[in-house]
């Protein structure tokens, strides 16, 4: 879609200066980002963001050939969001030894992973020494693989347990094999939302401070932001915008990813599941306000692996990876499946007329599908 019939749209749906702004580089405001949150123009707003995904990235498509552990479901902060967490000695509560954690990487290598991504519970009583234990081993079996692993929320935890700043919990966990962190616990960072949702969870501001250290240590990260539950439009535009001034200071994260609630088995049984509108518009708005982002992922395991071949108009430019096992969002409902094929991420890319590029973690190109690579 040319520049004209991208005013064009804008220009029905109200957002005319908004375009003038996007076209013209110019940075928006947090009301400008509430605007678009609050407008009904999907088209308007999705070929804004496709523009913009162009304009910064081309027509690269990125994914990874990852595998995700998730060590343990027993945690203390019990969110009314989460249903993945239980408390210690319920039924379906478990938690994985090293060993068993490093076997089930070790099924992954033959397949040519690069990245390793655990997350987990907090759980109350496991010894600080495991996690670095884990890191260790999963190191010493893998040198060449990148381990991404523990949110903020976990980082501060740990910290907690081993009664030791945060910054020096990071310190040790690069040393004994840390590459990076995810996004998680970010949710949403109003006060009024945490007290509702994850009242036990860090605070916004602590997110931010523990990605903070973490950038300054040299320790790259994802940012994240969960959509489609208490929260007001307002406080997901606060959310973004305080992303991104973090990353104006730091420069340190990777990808934007936005995280479509899932109901089904939380303690918020009763608010509706976001829209696939719902889902377009968010990655698109995440385009166009976080302009210091210069990737912004559908996790095809939330959203659904058809809306997430959709969102690459939309402002998208990462497709996550092959993950081979996720817990967390199937235990809230997600329908998706738990692994995607190299294959099946080159050929949902290539069907939406863009390039499959496979990434590492870092994005360092492992390998491009374009023709001539075919």
């Amino acid at each position: 879609m040319d520049r004209d019939d991208i005013a064009r749209l804008a220009a029905r749906g109200g957002l005319a200066d908004i375009w003038r702004k996007v076209e013209g580089e110019e940075r928006l405001t947090e009301g400008e980002a509430l605007a678009l949150l609050e407008s009904e123009d999907i088209l308007a707003i999705g070929a804004m963001a496709d523009y913009a995904r162009h304009r910064a990235v081309g027509d690269d498509v990125y994914f990874i050939c990852n595998r995700h552990i998730n060590h343990t479901n027993v945690c203390q902060n019990r969110c009314l969001f989460c249903a993945f967490s239980h408390d210690d000695g319920d039924a379906d509560a478990y938690t994985l030894s090293v060993d068993d954690v490093v076997a089930k990487a070790r099924e992954s290598l033959t397949g040519g992973v690069t990245e390793i991504h655990i997350v987990g519970g907090e759980h109350p009583t496991l010894p600080y020494g495991y996690y670095l234990d884990m890191m260790r081993s999963l190191k010493q079996l893998a040198p060449d693989v990148h381990i991404q692993a523990f949110t903020a929320s976990e980082i501060v935890h740990l910290s907690k347990i081993a009664g030791k700043p945060v910054e020096s919990v990071l310190a040790e966990l690069k040393e004994a094999g840390l590459g990076s962190l995810p996004g998680g616990g970010a949710e949403v960072f109003s006060a009024r939302v945490r007290g509702l949702i994850c009242e036990k969870k860090i605070s916004g501001a602590a997110w931010l401070d523990v990605m903070r250290a973490a950038h300054r240590l040299g320790i790259k990260s994802n940012a994240t932001m969960l959509y489609g539950h208490v929260e007001t439009r307002a406080e997901l535009a606060d959310h973004m915008v305080r992303l991104r001034a973090l990353q104006d200071e730091t420069g340190g994260f990777n990808a934007f990813i936005p995280l479509s609630f899932q109901p089904a088995n939380t303690q918020l049984p009763d608010v509706p599941m976001p829209s696939g509108y719902d889902d377009l518009k968010m990655l698109a708005v995440g385009r166009l306000v976080l302009d210091n982002f210069r990737h912004v992922k559908a996790f095809w395991i939330n959203v659904g692996v058809k809306l997430a071949q959709v969102s690459l108009a939309f402002g998208v430019n990462d497709l996550d990876g092959t993950v081979v096992e996720e817990r967390i969002s199937h235990s809230a409902g997600a329908q998706t499946g738990q692994e995607l094929r190299r294959d099946d991420l080159v050929r949902l890319i290539r069907g939406a007329g863009r390039v499959p590029v496979e990434r590492d973690t870092l994005y360092g190109v492992v390998r491009r599908f374009d023709e001539a690579a075919a």
